[in-house]
């Protein structure tokens, strides 16, 4: 399958959603390019697997939009086709009366956002959840989580059911634009395209380099943010996810847990040079102290380094938040090809609404 009408390069949960999309909504032929051996092999499979409602950004970003339809989505998606999936509830608190009043600016950005929201005080947190501590809170009843492996095996069958074509270990060498087209050449092979989907996450900025696109001055530059997750190993009667106000990197060491009901908290936000997915043990110690102010009951020892993830962030250290970058680039001089530039939290939650987007972009 030399040539196609769409060649999509990364097969993480949003390469995977786009595929489908493109294939089983248009009937243009489309082909996944993948430099590892599997689907999800890095950033869609080094998360939180929180289905996110859509509170924390500006109405008119691409991040708002697309998460909140991709929230109702993505619960259609995963209850057709029988992925796990589980509609727990966010419980965001606040610690004091300073954080009180950022919990008002995002209870009403949420409304903004038409996101579902309840105000909770200190008393109904306690009965909610027991375990936690909390001066107020508020209350998201559509945030969740989602079995990502599962996700991205159902839309890789979904996908290959509409005939996308899967090249793993395959890396791309070289892009060149023909004036009709794109040639993506790989250690394999040559891949003839009209369409050329960049959404390689941590490796995206790379590939827009390849095709003569400079990522500096079009703000694409990436800065690969670390988080790492621990474990607790002990069982504690909490239901629902918990979150703590956000800091400027993250939204904070808030608390989920896996389809076993097994607890973890992360994941915690540090600028990092060397993609390195080893947990650094010596962080037990600030997850400690910050969810100690939420789970009083909660022990050092109850803690145990479980896995680290790295978010494509378009924002360096102390800048303000960026947003999805999604953009085909036909002013610069390569129309048809589109890319995904910083496609980080809530990515998960929004691949559905992405998929639709950039169908509609191509």
């Amino acid at each position: 399958m030399n040539k196609v009408d769409v060649a999509i390069i990364g097969a993480g949960v949003v390469g995977l959603a786009i595929a489908w999309k493109i294939a089983s909504k248009t009937g243009k032929t489309v082909v996944v390019i993948e430099r590892n051996n599997k689907y999800g092999q890095e950033i869609s499979s080094r998360n939180s697997e929180v289905i996110h409602s859509g509170l924390y950004y500006s109405p008119s970003m691409l991040k708002t939009q697309l998460c909140v339809r991709g929230n109702s989505l993505l619960y259609e998606f995963c209850e057709q086709r029988n992925v796990a999936h589980y509609r727990r509830g966010k419980i965001l608190v606040a610690l004091n009366q300073g954080e009180e009043e950022q919990l008002d600016a995002l209870y009403n950005n949420a409304l903004s956002n038409t996101v579902s929201v309840n105000r909770l005080t200190g008393r109904k947190v306690l009965e909610m959840e027991p375990e936690v501590l909390a001066y107020s809170g508020l209350y998201f009843p559509n945030t969740g989580t989602v079995d990502v492996h599962e996700l991205m095996q159902a839309l890789f069958f979904e996908g290959r059911q509409a005939g996308v074509v899967y090249l793993f270990y395959s890396i791309v060498k070289e892009a060149v634009y023909t004036g009709s087209g794109y040639e993506i050449g790989t250690q394999r092979e040559t891949i003839h395209a009209q369409n050329v989907i960049n959404c390689a996450g941590l490796g995206a900025e790379t590939i827009a380099q390849l095709i003569g696109i400079d990522t500096i001055k079009s703000g694409y530059h990436l800065h690969p943010c670390k988080g790492d997750y621990f474990k607790i190993k002990r069982k504690l009667k909490i239901q629902h996810l918990v979150y703590s106000v956000p800091t400027s990197n993250s939204l904070g060491i808030h608390l989920s847990m896996d389809r076993e009901g097994y607890l973890r908290l992360g994941p915690n936000a540090y600028y990092v040079e060397d993609l390195n997915y080893s947990v650094n043990e010596s962080h037990g110690t600030e997850f400690f102290q910050a969810a100690r102010q939420y789970i009083p009951s909660l022990k050092m020892e109850d803690l145990m380094p479980d896995f680290a993830g790295i978010r494509p962030k378009i924002q360096g250290p102390g800048e303000e938040m960026k947003d999805f970058v999604i953009k085909d680039e036909s002013d610069p001089g390569y129309p048809g090809w589109i890319n995904l530039i910083g496609i980080e939290s809530p990515g998960l939650t929004s691949c559905l609404a992405i998929g639709d987007y950039v169908k509609e972009l191509i």
